[in-house]
């Protein structure tokens, strides 16, 4: 059955902002102030929704604490990506026993990728009486609904049907960084890679209008937001679904026109997809950040096959070739996956030797994690825990060293920087290339743009000092 764009309708929206005012009414009427906590699980998106429910609660006249004993409401924002993250936060939901306990009327959600999964809904149903609403990504403008339903005596609701997704707009965000903006520009997959649950849980494809996107970030220049990181399971193929004729690229270059000083960020970047159009127009566009996560998973071509990836080891290589062409000092990313079920020891050697020939900045590496319902759950896979992990612990080791020597390279020269916090006595910043670099100086600093000569470097970061005035 062909794929159909549903946009949630501004009356829907309209209605979903009404019952909102309800609940700040009901709040209002407290003895003492609503307390409401929003735990993150996963990744950016999840993040970016998870401001959507501390915007919609604000506004529903809760306060926000990290205290679980206090909080008169916990959501709990799940990824389904791997089962580690799952089995954290089933673990988690089942110590809340013990808040719920000491405070009856606590308001325990549930919501995000994990509960999409099949049966999961069921489970929590089961074994979490505790919990009282459950919903998924498709369903979080209607959160004031249920969450109103509950209030007024509902004892509980499960909202995960399965569903393609919608678009909804409007709704208020809350974020928690005063330097940083989460700008998600669609949401969902059409990729389905053989390991993936993300299609499943997410839903098709849908890009948000240009329109709304530009409104957006341009609201969030004029609020002082300096890095904006626009956000997709795959941004490559934004605008397919619309019709105006506006791809990725296009977008980056009207995001770029928008006036003011801030970087353009993005993630993730599918390589089937990526090519000499967002290159050249990276390379263009002066606010564009130089640094592109592009994910490889595997070196072999077997594997990538396996993967349903869409893209071979040469292809890909041609891909890092031409964006080096474009921005000779691009940083680059990655994400690996290591023990594929079937991966043998020379495929997997075929992966080092990738890493060997590009040498990425850094690495995101994981072990395989089968996820129930995907192609992959169900492949022979031969190899153990234990050789994966050896596997794993080569991997890390071998791109450890890389990150280290290319860190190294930066000792000396003077980099452009966004500070972006503080850790300690040290101010924290990034560079384009989204390189951290720590050094002192005055909080002040926090949310401009600074020239920094580096002093130092490790694996992971950059040390340095200011080469001109601090404010």
């Amino acid at each position: 059955m062909k794929y159909v764009r549903r946009e949630v309708s501004p009356d829907d929206l309209k209605r979903q902002e009404e019952l909102m005012d309800q609940v700040a009414e009901l709040n209002a009427a407290r003895n003492a102030p609503a307390l409401a906590l929003v735990d993150t699980y996963g990744c950016q998106q999840n993040e970016a929704d998870s401001e959507k429910i501390r915007g919609m609660l604000i506004k529903m006249g809760y306060t926000m604490t990290d205290s679980e004993a206090e909080a008169d409401i916990i959501v709990i924002n799940t990824c389904a990506v791997r089962e580690h993250a799952e089995q954290r936060v089933l673990g988690n939901v089942g110590a809340l026993t013990h808040t719920k306990k000491a405070k009856p009327s606590q308001i325990i959600c549930l919501c995000g990728c994990m509960m999409q999964e099949p049966g999961m809904a069921d489970r929590i149903r089961t074994s979490y009486p505790h919990v009282r609403l459950v919903f998924g990504p498709h369903v979080l403008w209607r959160f004031p609904e249920y969450l109103l339903a509950l209030l007024r005596g509902r004892k509980r609701i499960y909202a995960a049907e399965e569903s393609d997704g919608v678009i909804a707009e409007g709704l208020p965000s809350a974020r928690d960084s005063l330097v940083k903006a989460w700008l998600p520009i669609m949401y969902g997959c059409n990729n389905f890679c053989s390991y993936c649950i993300v299609p499943y849980v997410r839903g098709r494809e849908r890009s948000r209008t240009p329109e709304d996107v530009l409104r957006e970030a341009r609201e969030l220049v004029d609020m002082g937001y300096k890095d904006i990181t626009l956000l997709g399971q795959n941004v490559n193929s934004y605008g397919k679904d619309l019709d105006g004729g506006v791809d990725f690229s296009d977008l980056i270059e009207m995001i770029n026109a928008i006036p003011g000083e801030f970087l353009i960020r993005f993630m993730t970047s599918h390589p089937k997809d990526a090519g000499e159009k967002l290159f050249s127009t990276m390379a263009r566009c002066e606010k564009c950040a130089r640094h592109i996560h592009l994910p490889f998973q595997s070196g072999s071509d077997r594997v990538l096959e396996a993967m349903n990836r869409r893209y071979t080891r040469k292809g890909y290589l041609e891909l890092v070739g031409m964006a080096r062409r474009y921005m000779p000092n691009v940083v680059l990313t990655s994400d690996v996956i290591v023990g594929f079920p079937g991966e043998t020891e020379e495929e997997f050697e075929d992966t080092l030797s990738l890493i060997e020939e590009v040498r990425f900045d850094a690495l995101f590496t994981f072990i395989f994690s089968p996820r129930v319902g995907t192609p992959a759950a169900g492949m022979p896979d031969p190899f153990t825990r234990e050789e994966k992990q050896r596997r794993f612990d080569r991997l890390v080791e071998a791109q450890n060293a890389i990150s280290e020597e290319k860190h190294r390279e930066y000792v000396g020269k003077t980099a452009r920087v966004l500070v972006d916090g503080r850790e300690g006595e040290l101010l924290t910043s990034r560079t384009s290339g989204g390189r951290l670099v720590r050094f002192p100086g005055d909080p002040a600093l926090i949310g401009s743009f600074r020239d920094v000569r580096i002093t130092g470097s490790s694996t992971w970061a950059l040390n340095g000092e200011l080469t001109g005035p601090e404010v």
